[in-house]
This record gives structure tokens, C-alpha cells and sequence, in this order.
């Protein structure tokens, strides 16, 4: 048995040289130049095990701690043996101290490390072997990736706030995870367990004057907003492709991708862009949002985006783009809010910006969003009226993208109120315009919207008894959904399709659709649904 082994260079010398043997090591690192081994890893315990562990620990405390109170105490632990064999080690010790207060106490994460040790047994011990391990450039890199904003990050993140080069970082953070101070994926993303951030955030405040770790925090807070405003401006119809992409955003997908995948992080950063009064900066992003948000509808933090934008704007005293920001709140309330009347109250304040300011194509904007929240209401001559106003200014102004989403918007009407001959009609002509190259629909737009047209021809196609055609359209769109990563209206386009082959005496095509539709609703947060199809598949 080989305990705690420094290198490959302490280990192999010890190693059997012929015959029946066998060699336990344990290490802090990985030992990958050892040859012939079998590797296990451990790492943090699951959180039901973790608390079966600190049970068994705690046995001859008698059943006086609640159950409640030792679980919450295994999540501060993160699942690791040590920490819990710290605080086990603690309580048993202490046969008056309760569960329930030393979680309070380890709540607050000031103090948790301090917390976490029982005799000369101290997790900040532990870590801190790992760490005097690093060269110089790795402890800098450890310590400053506690002030990545979000939970996990790439190298790209990992190298600013490391100063590094790219090759430099990879090196470094291999190191890290090699010592087992972050833990990595087969995405290539990696993140602190939760005590080991704490320990390089104690690191850190040691090590590092109050003055470089504000720089830090400032150039990784520039780098995300830039990121993520250069990344959503890939599906803004007036820029589209960078002329020189970030290699990280080289394509609409990677765009996509980045925004989705860096969402926590660069969401942070925005709210410590906003604190500190960068509202030009925070403007811009949320504004180049807004095609995007169209791609991701039931993201959750879509109302906090553009309230910071409009809050922005409001101190730049620029009313324009106040009302645009104030728009797009309104769309949030309509679309993953499904509450119109806080819709309509939102664009109310913003027509009244726009006129105010005689910014026309803004008021056009904000007639398509009101029109929206005016057919969910049941208004649909209203509807119809703003909607077609909105269309008109769009097409004299030559923003055929937005142009596109009014048609389509009348089609709704129309269907709604149960013209659906006619609304069959409004959704071929946009299908049309969407697929001529001449029309000044810009690509993506195109793109986006085509699987959501033939969505709706095929359920109005349904509606008038034209089954087959209306599951063979629906089908294609589902799969053009799948593709754009468009789950909202796939939900409903799976809903829809499951009833229709339900109608054409396809029982088992539609259970399989109503169980498809489940599972797209329940990704979004839509549980109401996800249960009425969960019934009926």
C-alpha cells in the first residue's frame, strides 16, 4: 500500500519487479505516466450516500439528529469523504451540539472552511497540499478562476482570467484537474468543487492585493458582455456575421451554442456590468439579444435581460431604445409568461416612448407585440388592425424580416377566428416569401421561421379535414424544429401532430407523439402540458 504519492518517480521503484503481486497507490494526482494500472477515480460521493456515510458516522449519537439536518449538512460537505469525515468527526465529539446548528453555521460560506475541521484533521489543509504543488503561473490561474462568474467555464474563459495564452491554458488547467483542484468533462468544461472555489477564493484575498483581484473581475466582466454581445448579434438581421469572429464564434451554431452553454456566466457578468453603471455596455447586449431570445423562448432570465437594458436606457436618456427594451419585456410576459395584460401594459409604456420620440419603425414593433397580447385576449379585430398597421410600416421601411413575423401573426388571427381557409392562404404566401431568395428575408430569419410556417399550414390543413397532407407537413416541421432547436413551438407542433394521427385511427404513432411532446414541454418548464400529453400518450 503506497499512500499518498507525490509522482510517478516515488512509485515505480516500489513496484514488484516478477511474480504474484499487487500495488495499491493513492494520490492527489492522476499518475498518468504509470503503465499497466487500473485507475480509479474518487470523487465527491452522491448526496444520498454522502448522508449514509455521515450516518454511519454519527451512529452512537443516538437518533436525536434530523434526518433533514444531516442531508443538508452531506450537500455543504459537496460529498466529500473528508469533509464529511470533518464534520462527523465534529458532531460525535460533541454530543451537544445538534445537526441543525452546525449546518447554520457551515451555511454561511465566510466560514466554511473554518468550520470544516476536527482536531489537526482540516479540508483547507488538504487542498492547500495540491496547491503548494503548482508552480507559480498554475497558483496565480487557481485563485483567479474563483472570480469566473457562473458554475463551470472553457479554457477560453480560463485563459483571461489567467492572462494566459490558450496553449498555456489547456497546460495549466490539465495540471489543475491532474491534482484533482477542478474537475473537468468530456464537453470540455470544467468547475471547482464547491469547497475547493471557497479555498481559491480564500487564496485569492491572501495572496492578492484588493486592486489586482478588481482588475480580474473587471477584464473577465468586459470579456463575457463583449462575447456575449458579439454572439447574439449573429441573429441580428442588421449585423450577422463578425467581419474578424472570435474563434469561439465562428458560425451561427457556435454562436448559439456559446450564448447557451456560457448563459450562467455571461448573465452574471451583465448584472455586474449594470452595478457598475456600464450602460452602454449592458444596452448594447440586451439589445443584441432580442433575435435570439426568438430561439430560446423559455429561457428563464430573459425578463432580468431586458430590464437591465431598459433600465440602461433609461440612464442614458436615450427613449428609443427604452422603448425597444420595453417591447421585448412585453414579449416575455406574452410568450413564456402567457400573461398579455402585463404585455399590454408594457407596450402601452412603450408606444408612448416611441411616439414621444417619432420613432416609427419602434411604434411598428411595438404594434406587432401588442397585437399579439390583444388575439390572446380574445381581441382579435384589434389584433388584426395593429397587426396589419405593424406589417405595412415594416414593408414601407424594407425590414422584411419583421415583415415576415406580421404575416404570420395574421394567420393566427385568422385561424383564431376560425377562417381557416383563409388562414391556410396567409401562411402559403409567407411560405413562399420565405423560400425566394429575392424577397430580403435575411438567411437566419428565414431559416428560423420556415419549420414555424409549415407548422402552421399543416395544422390548418388539419382543421380542414385534410389529415394526411396536415401529418406530413407537421412532421416535416418537427424535424426542421429539431434541427433549429426550436422546442416551444415543437411542443406544439407534437401536440397537434398526436392528435391528428390520433383522428386517423393511429393509435400507437400518436402515443408515441403525445409522449414526444412530454418530454419537450418538461424541458422548457411547461409541467402543465408535459402532464395533459403524459396522460394521452
Amino acid at each position: 500500500m503506497l499512500d499518498n504519492a507525490a509522482s510517478e518517480e516515488q512509485v515505480r521503484p516500489l513496484l514488484p519487479g516478477g511474480g504474484a503481486g499487487r500495488v495499491l497507490v493513492t494520490s492527489r494526482r492522476l499518475l498518468a505516466g504509470l503503465e499497466g494500472v487500473r485507475r480509479l477515480s474518487l470523487g465527491p460521493l452522491p448526496l444520498q450516500e454522502a448522508g449514509e456515510l455521515l450516518s454511519a458516522i454519527l451512529k452512537d449519537r443516538g437518533p436525536s439528529d434530523d434526518g433533514a439536518a444531516i442531508s443538508r449538512l452531506a450537500q455543504l460537505c459537496g460529498g466529500l469523504p473528508l469533509a464529511l469525515r470533518i464534520i462527523g468527526n465534529r458532531l460525535a465529539s460533541r454530543p451537544a451540539w445538534s445537526a441543525t446548528e452546525l449546518a447554520a453555521r457551515l451555511a454561511d460560506e465566510e466560514r466554511r472552511l473554518d468550520q470544516l475541521k476536527a482536531g489537526d484533521l482540516q479540508i483547507a489543509n488538504a487542498f492547500g497540499m495540491s496547491y503548494e504543488q503548482l508552480a507559480a503561473p498554475a497558483r496565480r490561474t487557481f485563485r483567479r478562476l474563483a472570480l469566473v462568474p457562473g458554475r463551470d467555464f472553457d479554457v477560453a474563459l480560463a485563459a483571461v482570467a489567467g492572462g494566459l495564452v490558450i496553449e498555456d491554458a489547456w497546460a495549466t488547467l490539465d495540471e489543475l484537474v491532474d491534482l484533482g483542484l477542478l474537475l473537468d468533462s468530456a464537453s470540455g468544461r470544467y468547475r471547482f468543487h464547491d469547497l475547493v472555489r471557497l479555498f481559491a477564493r480564500d487564496r485569492l484575498r491572501t495572496e492578492e492585493t484588493a486592486a489586482d483581484q478588481d482588475a480580474v473581475t473587471e477584464k473577465v466582466t468586459s470579456w463575457l458582455v463583449r462575447m456575449a454581445t458579439t454572439a447574439g448579434r449573429w441573429f441580428e438581421p442588421g449585423y450577422g456575421r463578425p467581419e474578424r469572429p472570435d474563434a469561439d464564434l465562428s458560425s451561427l451554431e457556435e454562436a448559439d451554442r456559446w450564448l447557451r452553454v456560457n448563459a450562467d456566466n455571461w448573465l452574471r457578468a451583465l448584472r455586474a456590468a449594470a452595478s457598475g453603471n456600464r450602460h452602454s455596455a449592458v444596452l448594447d447586449c440586451a439589445e443584441s439579444m432580442h433575435w435570439f431570445s426568438d430561439r430560446w423562448m423559455h429561457a428563464p432570465h430573459w425578463h432580468e435581460v431586458f430590464t437591465l437594458g431598459a433600465e440602461a436606457a433609461a440612464a442614458l436618456g436615450d427613449p428609443v431604445r427604452q422603448a425597444k427594451q420595453l417591447t421585448l419585456l412585453a414579449w416575455v410576459h406574452l410568450v413564456s409568461r402567457d400573461d398579455p395584460e402585463t404585455a399590454l401594459q408594457y407596450t402601452t409604456q412603450a408606444m408612448d416612448l416611441a411616439t414621444l420620440s417619432g420613432a416609427t419603425a419602434q411604434m411598428a414593433s411595438v404594434l406587432h407585440t401588442a397585437g399579439g397580447a390583444l388575439r390572446r385576449l380574445g381581441r382579435l379585430d384589434e389584433a388584426t388592425a395593429w397587426e396589419t398597421r405593424a406589417a405595412e410600416i415594416f414593408k414601407a421601411d424594407g425590414d422584411m424580416d419583421s415583415y415576415c413575423q406580421c404575416l404570420g401573426a395574421l394567420g393566427t388571427c385568422l385561424r383564431d377566428a376560425g377562417h381557416h381557409r383563409e388562414a391556410l392562404k396567409q401562411y402559403l404566401g409567407l411560405w413562399e416569401l420565405l423560400n425566394d431568395d429575392r424577397s430580403g428575408v435575411t438567411p437566419s430569419t428565414a431559416a428560423f421561421t420556415r419549420p414555424i410556417a409549415l407548422a402552421r399550414i399543416g395544422e390548418c390543413l388539419g382543421l380542414l379535414g385534410r389529415r394526411p397532407a396536415a401529418i406530413s407537413k407537421l412532421t416535416d416541421a418537427i424535424d426542421l424544429m429539431e434541427q433549429a432547436q426550436l422546442p416551444a413551438p415543437q411542443a406544439g407542433a407534437l401536440e397537434t401532430l398526436a392528435a391528428l394521427l390520433a383522428d386517423e385511427g393511429r393509435a400507437g404513432e400518436s402515443r408515441q407523439a403525445y409522449a414526444r411532446a412530454a418530454e419537450v414541454y418538461k424541458a422548457i418548464g411547461n409541467r402543465e402540458a408535459s402532464s395533459r400529453c403524459r396522460d394521452l400518450a
